[in-house]
């Protein structure tokens, strides 16, 4: 009997470690860099609990806004110069090692004499070929999806395109064009065709980049940065320790957060997964994930309503769109004459306050609490799972789509919307958790609760202030 339960016991850990050997060797990091992955990686991530909804026969698409993110580019001046002090940095550290009469076995043989690949660039943060690939194929994708859609000749009021003036969103829009549009002009080899690409000033910009324009936001971010960085500290702290010893080297925890973005930059732009990536255990990329989830959801995502009440210009635009659409439709204006699609380019600070404005990757119950104004918990810890993860929520090239759909055989409503999150349907907490949802009812349950925040009473300091003094005076007199 003894040495049935041993053999079983014996047997049940070499399967438990097989497991957690093939765990290890499937896993890839390029899906755990955040807002750094890379599109091709995250897009076909989908909720295995969802069943999208199944479009009633009847129903037609008549109307499309697209709000993507830029596509991979590269890192900036500021993150390039990071990475040239740390190539210094290392270089120290090998070297007092080799003081010290360390033999350095331990030490990856690439940290050796390593240097930037960047190393002497002046300029960053450009789109890069692999960034305009992912939104050349995302508008091959959208015109086959939505043939119907696109089958009118091109004309800027009929499809405007608008980017944000930062070269890698007006890129990135470019890119888009040119698959979306593609072989439907004169224009080369390609038959390409000139399309127009607008934009306003970022000074001004309210719908694309409401973050830059919104003091009271900014204010918010800078006085976060150093709780967000003690959130972080013991996690780095953690993994130093931990590393410092794997390897022999006095890292510190700059140097951990320096090589953990290189590991993105590696991984995401030049698909090297095994120097910099290499240097973590996959539990230790889970945490260091976890903290740069942790600092998009604090100051950009649910951790303030601020992050995305800011956005509201951008929603009343697009609820605008679709009500002209629909108007267009009832009036049974000629096709040609109206806006059938309305597509944008920018940033993750775009895009993941609109998919919080849209309630996605919540529960329920949350999506009640933030109607409320309620604060939400933070994501949770690895190994637990959670809804909130920058490599899905903003990859580069991350986007949402709402299509309008006109559904003439339905009795009740005839207009209902589709939201779809990286070109998947997603579901909405607010609409009963389904992707497809009448007009009406994501107008009075999802946009409505936002529209009573005027986005200058929200951004402005000295009206914030006011109301302020205001809220005191009445308090002190009563």
């Amino acid at each position: 009997m003894k040495k049935a339960t041993a053999s079983s016991m014996l047997i049940l850990c070499v399967l438990l470690l097989t497991h957690l050997n093939d765990a290890v060797q499937n896993f890839d990091v390029r899906h755990h860099l955040s807002t750094v992955s890379r599109y091709d990686f995250v897009k076909g991530v989908v909720d295995k609990n969802f069943v999208p909804s199944e479009i009633p026969d009847g129903c037609t698409p008549i109307h499309l806004n697209l709000v993507a993110r830029h596509g991979t580019r590269a890192p900036t001046k500021k993150r390039m110069r990071e990475l040239e002090r740390l190539a210094d940095h290392l270089e120290v550290l090998i070297r007092e090692a080799k003081e010290k009469g360390s033999s350095l076995q331990k030490v990856p043989g690439w940290l050796q004499g390593w240097t930037s690949p960047w190393q002497g660039k002046l300029k960053g943060g450009e789109l890069i070929g692999k960034g305009e690939d992912e939104l050349y194929d995302l508008g091959i994708r959208i015109r086959e999806k939505y043939p119907d859609l696109f089958s009118e000749e091109y004309h800027p009021d009929v499809y405007p395109i608008k980017a944000t003036q930062v070269p890698r969103a007006s890129a990135s829009a470019v890119a888009f064009g040119m698959g979306l549009f593609k072989e439907r002009g004169t224009l080369g080899p390609g038959r390409h065709r000139a399309f127009a690409v607008t934009s306003e000033s970022r000074a001004s910009d309210i719908k694309l980049r409401f973050h830059d324009c919104c003091d009271n936001y900014k204010d918010f971010r800078i006085s976060q940065a150093p709780a967000v960085e003690r959130l972080k500290e013991p996690i780095l702290d953690e993994i130093t320790s931990s590393i410092a010893r794997r390897y022999e080297l006095n890292f510190t925890r700059q140097d951990v957060s320096s090589l953990w973005f290189l590991c993105k930059q590696e991984a995401s732009l030049l698909d090297i997964t095994d120097q910099a990536c290499g240097l973590f255990s996959p539990s230790e990329v889970a945490l260091l994930e976890w903290t740069d989830d942790l600092e998009v959801f604090i100051l950009k995502g649910y951790g303030k309503s601020l992050n995305y009440r800011m956005g509201v210009p951008l929603l009343e635009d697009i609820v605008q769109s679709m009500e002209q659409a629909i108007q267009a439709k009832e009036e049974k204006h000629t096709p040609g004459n109206y806006e059938k699609a309305r597509l944008r380019f920018a940033h993750a600070e775009t895009v993941i306050p609109f998919t919080c404005l849209l309630g996605l990757f919540l529960e329920r119950s949350e999506f009640q609490q933030i109607q409320k104004e309620e604060p939400l918990a933070l994501p949770p810890k690895p190994p637990q799972s959670r809804n909130w993860r920058g490599s899905i929520l903003a990859p580069f090239t991350g986007n949402n789509m709402l299509v309008l759909y006109s559904c003439p055989a339905n009795s009740s409503d005839k207009y209902f919307i589709q939201v779809l999150h990286n070109e998947r349907p997603t579901p909405m907490p607010g609409c009963n958790g389904t992707d497809f949802c009448p007009f009406d009812v994501f107008k009075e349950r999802i946009v409505a609760p936002h529209l009573k925040y005027d986005y200058n009473t929200l951004c402005n300091v000295q009206t914030e202030q006011a109301i302020h003094k205001s809220k005191t005076t009445m308090a002190s007199s009563s």
